[in-house]
Protein backbone atom coordinates (compact mmCIF):
# COMPACT_ATOMS: atom_id res chain seq x y z
CA UNK A 1 0.00 0.00 0.00
CA UNK A 2 1.35 3.39 -0.90
CA UNK A 3 2.09 6.03 1.93
CA UNK A 4 -0.48 8.61 0.86
CA UNK A 5 -2.93 5.42 0.77
CA UNK A 6 -2.15 4.55 4.42
CA UNK A 7 -2.30 8.37 5.57
CA UNK A 8 -5.75 8.35 4.02
CA UNK A 9 -6.57 4.85 5.59
CA UNK A 10 -5.90 6.84 9.05
CA UNK A 11 -7.22 10.03 8.75
CA UNK A 12 -10.54 8.84 7.50
CA UNK A 13 -10.47 6.68 10.57
CA UNK A 14 -9.79 9.52 12.75
CA UNK A 15 -9.20 12.91 11.32
CA UNK A 16 -6.87 13.96 14.38
CA UNK A 17 -4.58 10.97 13.92
CA UNK A 18 -2.92 13.79 10.88
CA UNK A 19 -0.80 15.17 14.15
CA UNK A 20 1.08 12.33 13.59
CA UNK A 21 1.80 13.06 10.22
CA UNK A 22 5.01 15.01 8.58
CA UNK A 23 3.78 17.38 5.58
CA UNK A 24 0.81 15.79 5.16
CA UNK A 25 -0.58 16.00 0.99
CA UNK A 26 -3.38 18.22 0.69
CA UNK A 27 -5.90 15.63 -0.11
CA UNK A 28 -4.72 14.22 3.45
CA UNK A 29 -5.77 17.47 4.89
CA UNK A 30 -8.98 17.58 3.46
CA UNK A 31 -9.61 13.84 4.45
CA UNK A 32 -9.06 14.71 7.64
CA UNK A 33 -10.91 17.73 8.09
CA UNK A 34 -13.56 16.22 6.68
CA UNK A 35 -13.63 13.38 9.22
CA UNK A 36 -12.94 15.61 11.94
CA UNK A 37 -13.61 19.33 11.68
CA UNK A 38 -11.19 20.40 14.69
CA UNK A 39 -8.13 18.31 13.01
CA UNK A 40 -6.93 21.54 11.19
CA UNK A 41 -5.76 22.61 14.21
CA UNK A 42 -3.30 19.79 13.66
CA UNK A 43 -2.49 21.72 10.23
CA UNK A 44 0.14 24.17 9.99
CA UNK A 45 -0.69 26.41 6.57
CA UNK A 46 -3.62 24.97 5.14
CA UNK A 47 -4.83 25.42 1.91
CA UNK A 48 -7.89 27.46 0.79
CA UNK A 49 -9.54 24.25 0.22
CA UNK A 50 -8.63 22.67 3.51
CA UNK A 51 -10.19 26.04 5.31
CA UNK A 52 -13.53 25.82 3.41
CA UNK A 53 -14.33 22.69 4.00
CA UNK A 54 -13.36 22.27 7.96
CA UNK A 55 -15.61 25.71 8.26
CA UNK A 56 -18.20 23.87 6.23
CA UNK A 57 -18.03 21.22 8.78
CA UNK A 58 -18.54 23.31 11.77
CA UNK A 59 -17.85 27.22 11.80
CA UNK A 60 -16.22 27.08 15.09
CA UNK A 61 -13.25 25.73 13.17
CA UNK A 62 -12.38 29.39 12.06
CA UNK A 63 -10.72 29.55 15.85
CA UNK A 64 -8.21 27.47 14.89
CA UNK A 65 -7.42 29.59 11.27
CA UNK A 66 -4.95 32.18 11.36
CA UNK A 67 -5.99 35.35 9.77
CA UNK A 68 -8.98 33.56 7.57
CA UNK A 69 -9.54 34.77 3.97
CA UNK A 70 -13.25 36.59 3.71
CA UNK A 71 -15.08 33.62 2.19
CA UNK A 72 -13.57 31.14 4.67
CA UNK A 73 -15.35 33.63 7.58
CA UNK A 74 -18.38 34.00 5.39
CA UNK A 75 -18.40 30.00 4.99
CA UNK A 76 -18.23 29.76 8.69
CA UNK A 77 -20.71 32.16 10.31
CA UNK A 78 -23.00 30.42 7.42
CA UNK A 79 -22.76 27.01 8.84
CA UNK A 80 -23.17 28.97 11.84
CA UNK A 81 -23.99 32.53 12.58
CA UNK A 82 -22.22 32.59 16.54
CA UNK A 83 -18.73 31.68 14.81
CA UNK A 84 -18.31 35.08 14.16
CA UNK A 85 -17.11 35.39 17.80
CA UNK A 86 -14.17 34.27 16.69
CA UNK A 87 -13.53 36.30 13.78
CA UNK A 88 -11.66 39.84 14.48
CA UNK A 89 -13.47 43.32 12.74
CA UNK A 90 -15.56 41.26 10.75
CA UNK A 91 -16.60 42.39 7.25
CA UNK A 92 -20.11 44.00 7.34
CA UNK A 93 -20.93 41.34 4.51
CA UNK A 94 -19.95 38.67 7.25
CA UNK A 95 -21.89 40.26 9.88
CA UNK A 96 -24.81 40.22 7.90
CA UNK A 97 -24.36 36.75 6.95
CA UNK A 98 -23.63 35.69 10.95
CA UNK A 99 -26.91 37.12 11.78
CA UNK A 100 -29.02 36.39 8.96
CA UNK A 101 -27.85 32.30 9.95
CA UNK A 102 -28.20 33.58 13.57
CA UNK A 103 -29.58 36.42 15.07
CA UNK A 104 -28.24 36.12 18.50
CA UNK A 105 -25.10 36.23 16.76
CA UNK A 106 -25.44 39.88 17.37
CA UNK A 107 -24.22 39.33 20.84
CA UNK A 108 -20.82 39.34 19.67
CA UNK A 109 -20.67 42.21 17.38
CA UNK A 110 -19.84 45.73 18.51
CA UNK A 111 -21.91 48.84 17.90
CA UNK A 112 -24.01 46.82 15.26
CA UNK A 113 -25.31 49.02 12.12
CA UNK A 114 -28.78 49.35 11.77
CA UNK A 115 -28.80 46.96 8.35
CA UNK A 116 -26.96 44.29 11.16
CA UNK A 117 -29.78 45.23 14.18
CA UNK A 118 -32.94 44.48 11.31
CA UNK A 119 -31.70 41.45 9.89
CA UNK A 120 -30.37 40.29 13.47
CA UNK A 121 -34.24 40.74 14.93
CA UNK A 122 -35.37 39.28 11.58
CA UNK A 123 -33.95 36.34 11.63
CA UNK A 124 -34.92 35.67 15.54
CA UNK A 125 -36.99 38.51 17.58
CA UNK A 126 -35.55 37.49 20.61
CA UNK A 127 -31.96 38.82 19.36
CA UNK A 128 -33.36 42.09 20.28
CA UNK A 129 -32.14 41.17 23.74
CA UNK A 130 -28.22 41.65 22.78
CA UNK A 131 -29.14 44.63 20.98
CA UNK A 132 -28.54 47.98 23.41
CA UNK A 133 -31.21 51.00 23.00
CA UNK A 134 -32.56 49.71 19.91
CA UNK A 135 -34.09 51.79 17.66
CA UNK A 136 -38.10 52.20 17.01
CA UNK A 137 -37.79 50.64 13.28
CA UNK A 138 -35.68 47.35 15.56
CA UNK A 139 -38.30 47.11 17.78
CA UNK A 140 -41.22 46.66 15.48
CA UNK A 141 -39.00 44.49 13.41
CA UNK A 142 -38.38 42.26 16.35
CA UNK A 143 -42.30 42.15 17.43
CA UNK A 144 -43.25 41.45 13.99
CA UNK A 145 -41.14 38.28 14.06
CA UNK A 146 -41.76 37.27 17.46
CA UNK A 147 -44.45 39.14 19.78
CA UNK A 148 -43.18 37.48 22.26
CA UNK A 149 -39.76 39.69 22.00
CA UNK A 150 -41.96 42.71 23.60
CA UNK A 151 -40.66 41.02 27.11
CA UNK A 152 -37.24 42.33 26.35
CA UNK A 153 -38.14 46.09 25.56
CA UNK A 154 -38.88 48.18 28.55
CA UNK A 155 -41.03 50.23 28.18
CA UNK A 156 -42.21 49.27 24.81
CA UNK A 157 -43.93 52.40 22.68
CA UNK A 158 -48.02 52.12 21.86
CA UNK A 159 -46.87 51.01 18.12
CA UNK A 160 -44.55 48.30 19.38
CA UNK A 161 -47.42 47.09 21.51
CA UNK A 162 -49.87 47.26 18.82
CA UNK A 163 -47.24 45.18 16.34
CA UNK A 164 -46.82 42.80 19.03
CA UNK A 165 -50.00 41.57 19.64
CA UNK A 166 -51.03 41.92 16.37
CA UNK A 167 -48.17 39.02 15.44
CA UNK A 168 -49.72 37.21 18.53
CA UNK A 169 -51.89 38.06 20.57
CA UNK A 170 -51.21 36.46 24.17
CA UNK A 171 -47.97 38.30 23.55
CA UNK A 172 -50.17 41.12 25.67
CA UNK A 173 -48.69 38.66 29.15
CA UNK A 174 -45.73 40.54 28.39
CA UNK A 175 -47.12 43.98 28.32
CA UNK A 176 -47.88 45.51 32.31
CA UNK A 177 -51.34 47.93 31.82
CA UNK A 178 -52.11 47.67 28.01
CA UNK A 179 -54.49 50.38 26.51
CA UNK A 180 -57.75 49.30 25.30
CA UNK A 181 -56.50 49.86 22.17
CA UNK A 182 -54.07 47.15 22.78
CA UNK A 183 -56.23 44.91 24.36
CA UNK A 184 -58.39 45.27 21.39
CA UNK A 185 -55.77 44.38 18.99
CA UNK A 186 -54.85 40.78 21.14
CA UNK A 187 -58.57 39.67 21.69
CA UNK A 188 -59.07 40.56 17.57
CA UNK A 189 -56.16 38.35 17.39
CA UNK A 190 -56.62 35.74 19.81
CA UNK A 191 -59.60 35.40 21.92
CA UNK A 192 -57.98 33.54 24.66
CA UNK A 193 -55.61 36.22 24.72
CA UNK A 194 -58.12 37.77 27.32
CA UNK A 195 -56.96 35.42 30.34
CA UNK A 196 -54.14 37.66 30.46
CA UNK A 197 -55.74 40.80 30.80
CA UNK A 198 -56.82 41.76 34.43
CA UNK A 199 -60.59 43.13 34.95
CA UNK A 200 -61.05 42.99 31.50
CA UNK A 201 -63.48 46.22 30.11
CA UNK A 202 -66.90 45.02 28.49
CA UNK A 203 -65.29 45.47 24.91
CA UNK A 204 -62.75 43.28 25.45
CA UNK A 205 -64.86 40.50 26.55
CA UNK A 206 -66.95 41.25 23.15
CA UNK A 207 -64.01 41.42 20.82
CA UNK A 208 -62.46 37.99 22.50
CA UNK A 209 -65.40 35.76 22.67
CA UNK A 210 -66.65 36.93 19.14
CA UNK A 211 -63.13 35.95 18.12
CA UNK A 212 -63.81 32.56 19.98
CA UNK A 213 -66.37 31.74 22.16
CA UNK A 214 -64.87 29.45 24.00
CA UNK A 215 -62.92 32.44 25.66
CA UNK A 216 -65.80 33.30 28.03
CA UNK A 217 -64.20 30.31 30.09
CA UNK A 218 -61.62 33.34 31.41
CA UNK A 219 -64.03 35.80 31.87
CA UNK A 220 -65.51 36.14 35.84
CA UNK A 221 -69.07 36.34 36.08
CA UNK A 222 -68.88 37.49 31.72
CA UNK A 223 -72.44 39.77 31.41
CA UNK A 224 -75.56 38.63 29.79
CA UNK A 225 -74.27 40.69 26.47
CA UNK A 226 -70.70 38.45 26.60
CA UNK A 227 -72.57 35.20 26.71
CA UNK A 228 -74.96 35.39 24.20
CA UNK A 229 -72.06 37.16 21.98
CA UNK A 230 -70.26 33.90 23.32
CA UNK A 231 -72.97 31.02 21.96
CA UNK A 232 -73.90 32.94 19.00
CA UNK A 233 -70.25 32.20 17.63
CA UNK A 234 -69.67 28.81 19.18
CA UNK A 235 -72.82 26.78 20.83
CA UNK A 236 -70.16 24.51 22.97
CA UNK A 237 -69.30 27.66 24.73
CA UNK A 238 -72.33 27.42 26.96
CA UNK A 239 -70.18 24.34 28.93
CA UNK A 240 -68.57 27.57 30.52
CA UNK A 241 -71.43 29.28 31.76
CA UNK A 242 -72.83 28.62 35.38
CA UNK A 243 -76.69 28.36 35.31
CA UNK A 244 -76.85 30.18 31.68
CA UNK A 245 -80.42 32.31 31.50
CA UNK A 246 -83.02 30.80 29.29
CA UNK A 247 -82.29 33.07 26.51
CA UNK A 248 -78.63 32.39 26.27
CA UNK A 249 -79.66 28.19 26.37
CA UNK A 250 -81.40 29.11 23.67
CA UNK A 251 -78.62 30.92 21.34
CA UNK A 252 -76.80 27.87 22.23
CA UNK A 253 -78.75 25.28 20.75
CA UNK A 254 -79.83 27.23 17.80
CA UNK A 255 -75.98 27.68 16.87
CA UNK A 256 -75.32 23.60 17.73
CA UNK A 257 -78.16 21.43 18.98
CA UNK A 258 -75.26 19.15 20.16
CA UNK A 259 -74.92 22.33 22.90
CA UNK A 260 -77.58 20.91 24.79
CA UNK A 261 -75.14 18.12 26.23
CA UNK A 262 -73.56 21.08 28.47
CA UNK A 263 -77.31 22.18 29.89
CA UNK A 264 -78.91 20.31 33.04
CA UNK A 265 -82.62 21.20 33.42
CA UNK A 266 -83.37 21.48 30.14
CA UNK A 267 -86.55 23.58 29.26
CA UNK A 268 -88.97 22.02 26.83
CA UNK A 269 -88.27 24.88 23.90
CA UNK A 270 -84.51 24.76 24.15
CA UNK A 271 -84.93 20.83 23.87
CA UNK A 272 -87.25 21.47 20.48
CA UNK A 273 -84.88 23.99 19.22
CA UNK A 274 -82.04 21.87 19.51
CA UNK A 275 -83.77 18.90 17.79
CA UNK A 276 -84.27 21.37 15.10
CA UNK A 277 -80.84 22.46 14.42
CA UNK A 278 -79.36 19.12 14.94
CA UNK A 279 -81.65 15.92 14.70
CA UNK A 280 -79.84 14.21 16.55
CA UNK A 281 -79.55 16.24 19.20
CA UNK A 282 -81.69 14.29 20.63
CA UNK A 283 -79.38 11.68 22.21
CA UNK A 284 -78.45 14.36 24.78
CA UNK A 285 -82.04 14.26 26.12
CA UNK A 286 -82.95 12.01 28.79
CA UNK A 287 -86.56 10.85 28.63
CA UNK A 288 -87.50 13.67 25.77
CA UNK A 289 -90.93 14.49 25.62
CA UNK A 290 -93.49 13.15 22.35
CA UNK A 291 -93.25 16.62 20.67
CA UNK A 292 -89.11 16.66 20.71
CA UNK A 293 -89.17 13.11 19.00
CA UNK A 294 -91.16 14.60 16.90
CA UNK A 295 -89.60 17.63 15.83
CA UNK A 296 -86.38 15.52 15.20
CA UNK A 297 -88.07 13.08 13.19
CA UNK A 298 -89.20 15.89 11.02
CA UNK A 299 -85.66 16.87 10.81
CA UNK A 300 -84.14 13.98 10.21
CA UNK A 301 -86.73 13.53 7.12
CA UNK A 302 -86.21 17.38 5.63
Amino acid sequence: METTEIMLAAVMKDGLAIRHIQAPPPEVMLAAVKQRWDAIFHIKDPPLKVMLAAVRQNGYAIQFIQAPPFEVMLAAVREDGLAIEHIQKPPLAVTMAAVGQNGSAIRNIQEPPMAVMLAAVRQDGDAIFHIKAPPLAVMLAAVRENGYAIQFIQPPPLAVMMAAVKQRGDAIRHIQGPPLKVMLAAVRKDGLAIRHIQKPPLKAMLAAVKQRGDAIQYIKSPPRKVMMTAVRQNGDAIQFIKAPPFEVMLAAVKRNGNAIQHIKNQPLAVMLAAVKQNCWAIQHIQAPPLAVVTAAKEKRNE
